[in-house]
């Protein structure tokens, strides 16, 4: 069944106010933020000298999962990403299940961020911090969307700034030694497909661009300039990170590194640089976390105006045109889930549902023809079987979690429909 996008004038329609450089800032926010800062130790871990081939793995995959999804937000341009995309090209269940399994893995990445901030800024009140951080930014994006981009747009610019500073230090020292870069343990396949799921967990900011399509000015014109823009400028800066922290660390050190880039300032003896790149870390957990919360309310939204959740959840508030019912219950999960549980492990399995999300949005570009501006058929092929093997080639344990929960979306789906056909 056909849901089109909510005609203009109603009261639940969100303002579209954002134009490309606001939509790429946010995709940049999302991905350049703490991802590189927790992403690179568990990846060294896992592909040794192959880490660089497993980030260029997980660039290819993003790179066909940002063109579907680019092609498909631009023929729906209405809040939800991948839960409209499937509903309309799938068919409901394949939408519920996309959306089913961002809401939960986003979910899960907005603790680990919120975390991240606290550990950075008071490690010895880690989880207090990251209550007041979720908080404060859930209060940012109820006051509107605008708000949102401008903050972002400077958190993205602090931590451009840093890591500048940290790879020009990194690869002038005395302790840059190229011959690292593929030192150390000898490279596994399946160690850097694992490392290229793990990696995906930095990459996968973009979909907030698609998720925020009732929000932006000609969509059909922003949103696919506006993702492989800020996806390609993410891959420059990662794939630079990655090579001076390499230089300086190999792989063996960078693996079993807590704080990957305050070691490799050590390690470039600019003792100076640490609390710089403690504080660039913090700004970029916030960063990433003010456009988690934004992306997950807004499919929230999408979900509950087709009462897969409670339909309380999709109103907008009269001024600010937000969904600010959406935004105070995903901010109050968040901030209990922060509140009360260790989310280090939380990348597999944020990596595990975003992956199936990814999936969904590359099938469902595989229906698209050439009137509607379908992508290449290699593109979204090549993204569904890239998502598909990396999210099982992630630690046994992110699977078989990652695997659980997306059961247990299928069976309140399941429940849900049986209620329904009883009632009717």
């Amino acid at each position: 069944m056909s849901h089109p996008p909510t005609p203009a004038g109603l009261p639940d329609e969100l303002r579209r106010r954002l134009g490309v450089s606001d939509a790429v800032v946010i995709g940049l926010g999302s991905m350049i933020g703490a991802g590189i800062f927790v992403a690179l130790a568990p990846a060294a871990r896992a592909a040794g000298s192959g880490l660089l081939t497993g980030l260029a793995l997980a660039a290819v995959v993003a790179y066909c999962n940002a063109t579907s999804s680019a092609r498909l937000a631009a023929l729906y341009p209405a809040s939800g990403g991948t839960y409209v995309y499937g509903r309309e090209r799938l068919g409901e269940f394949w939408g519920y299940l996309a959306g089913w399994s961002f809401v939960v893995g986003k979910t899960a990445s907005c603790a680990a961020m919120a975390l991240t901030v606290g550990s950075y800024v008071w490690p010895g009140q880690a989880h207090a911090v990251a209550v007041a951080a979720v908080v404060a930014l859930t209060a940012v994006n109820y006051t509107g969307v605008q708000k949102s981009a401008l903050l972002t747009r400077v958190v993205v610019a602090v931590v451009l700034a840093m890591l500048a500073v940290v790879v020009v230090t990194s690869l002038t020292s005395g302790a840059a030694d190229a011959g690292r870069l593929g030192a150390g343990a000898d490279a596994t396949f399946g160690g850097v497909l694992q490392a290229a799921g793990l990696l995906f967990f930095a990459f996968a900011g973009y979909a907030r661009i698609a998720t925020l399509g009732e929000e932006v000015r000609d969509p059909a014109r922003t949103i696919p300039r506006a993702v492989p823009i800020a996806l390609g400028i993410t891959l420059v800066v990662y794939a630079l990170v990655a090579v001076a922290v390499l230089s300086v660390l190999g792989p063996q050190q960078l693996g079993a590194a807590v704080a990957p880039l305050s070691d490799a300032a050590k390690a470039a003896g600019a003792d100076w640089l640490v609390p710089v790149v403690r504080v660039g870390a913090a700004v970029a957990a916030v960063g990433s976390l003010l456009a988690l919360i934004l992306g997950v309310s807004r499919t929230t939204l999408a979900m509950a105006r087709d009462r897969h959740l409670p339909h309380a959840l999709a109103a907008v508030h009269p001024k600010f045109r937000v969904p600010h019912r959406a935004e105070l219950v995903v901010g109050a999960v968040v901030a209990t889930v922060a509140a009360t549980t260790d989310v280090r492990g939380a990348i597999g399995f944020s990596s595990f549902g975003v992956l199936a999300y990814y999936a969904v949005a590359n099938a469902s570009a595989l229906t698209l023809t050439s009137a509607e501006g379908r992508p290449a058929r290699i593109i979204p092929l090549a993204g569904l079987a890239g998502c598909l093997l990396l999210a099982f080639a992630l630690p046994p344990a992110s699977v078989v979690t990652g695997a659980a929960v997306l059961a247990a979306g299928v069976a309140v789906y399941g429940v849900r429909r049986a209620l329904a056909s009883r009632g009717a």
